[in-house]
């Protein structure tokens, strides 16, 4: 077996996990979430069996509820719906996602054409056109840039969706470069350093292998894209799955295994252990991953507020409350397993 690294859990989805999971602990339920908190079946369905109801409207939510916003970054006009009605929102948007609105936002006050690279329908794409609707284009593919109408002398910048594949990134970026020759980049790329290093190790162990295994989700985008990397670079049989119950039983020779940015490690230790492979697990691994992102400011504010109130009630000193203080130290899976 080869075990591609890294692979799960990112820093944007462990913080969006641990923030609703603190939601859950801090609010009677039901704590509301627009939109998945990120897109795994699992993980969806562990907070669901907490008190977390999924919604695609905020106007479900009632007056007066907390609701989280999710990882993949939501529409402006969404953002202040949400707000209304003296909700009590904290947007667990993941900060990579939060540059790219930035750029959006910056480039259409500027009077630019913003050429946005992205899957229409996926929720992160759909948030970030809607922050510049009047400047955006969305393209998915080499064809959609070819018939772009942009007016001559506008400047054009192009943005993407940060999970993407590199290879269906790049093709784009020669066919605008090529079409818009003074086009505008962002010196650091939109797509998700955690994206680019799963694809990578992807890359590196499906040669060699006879299967390759992705577990996630059918509506995660990177989790799709690892499933086409593989393929991609020759893997004859690649399979998704969401659990261990849909792995197959004729998997044979060498098979590699990873997992989407938002499929918690325990799934991995499952099929591991289903193979149970005879000469061991070899790991490549392709890069070391530290990145850590704090809990939403609007949740740091909220837990605050709560310790100060229970330190008060015992008579501790108020300013010893830090119920965030271990939350780098804390992995995500370790306060979700425990739901199912």
């Amino acid at each position: 077996m080869r075990l591609a690294e890294p692979r799960g859990f990112c820093a944007g989805v462990e913080m969006a996990i641990k923030a609703l999971s603190w939601m859950v602990r801090v609010f009677e339920p039901p704590v509301y979430c627009y939109h998945e908190i990120v897109h795994n079946k699992v993980v969806v369905e562990a907070f669901e069996s907490l008190g977390v109801v999924f919604v695609e409207d905020v106007s479900e939510v009632p007056a007066g509820s907390p609701v989280m916003l999710s990882a993949h970054g939501t529409a402006p006009a969404v953002e202040a719906e949400a707000a209304s009605h003296d909700r009590v929102v904290v947007d667990a948007c993941c900060p990579l996602v939060t540059k790219v609105h930035h750029e959006m936002k910056v480039r259409a006050r500027k009077g630019y054409a913003v050429i946005y690279v992205g899957h229409g329908d996926h929720q992160e794409a759909i948030g970030t056109m809607a922050v510049a609707p009047e400047a955006a284009h969305l393209v998915e593919d080499e064809e959609d840039v070819e018939a772009l109408s942009i007016p001559a002398g506008q400047p054009v910048a192009l943005l993407a969706q940060t999970t993407l594949a590199h290879d269906e990134w790049s093709g784009i970026v020669e066919h605008a470069r090529a079409r818009y020759p003074e086009l505008w980049m962002p010196g650091r790329s939109d797509l998700c350093y955690a994206t680019t290093n799963r694809q990578a190790a992807v890359r590196a162990l499906a040669p060699s292998c006879d299967a390759v295994v992705v577990i996630g989700s059918a509506n995660s985008s990177n989790t799709v894209s690892l499933a086409k990397t593989a393929a991609a670079y020759g893997c004859e049989r690649v399979l998704r799955i969401n659990s261990l119950a849909e792995l197959p039983e004729d998997l044979e020779g060498v098979v590699g295994v990873t997992a989407g940015a938002s499929a918690p490690e325990w799934l991995v230790d499952e099929v591991i252990e289903k193979l149970s492979p005879a000469a061991g697990v070899d790991v490549v691994r392709v890069t070391e991953e530290d990145e850590y992102f704090p809990p939403p400011p609007e949740l740091r504010e909220l837990l605050r507020a709560a310790a100060v109130a229970a330190s008060v009630l015992v008579g501790a000193d108020p300013g010893d409350a830090t119920p965030t203080g271990q939350d780098r130290s804390t992995p995500a899976a370790s306060v979700l397993q425990p739901a199912l």
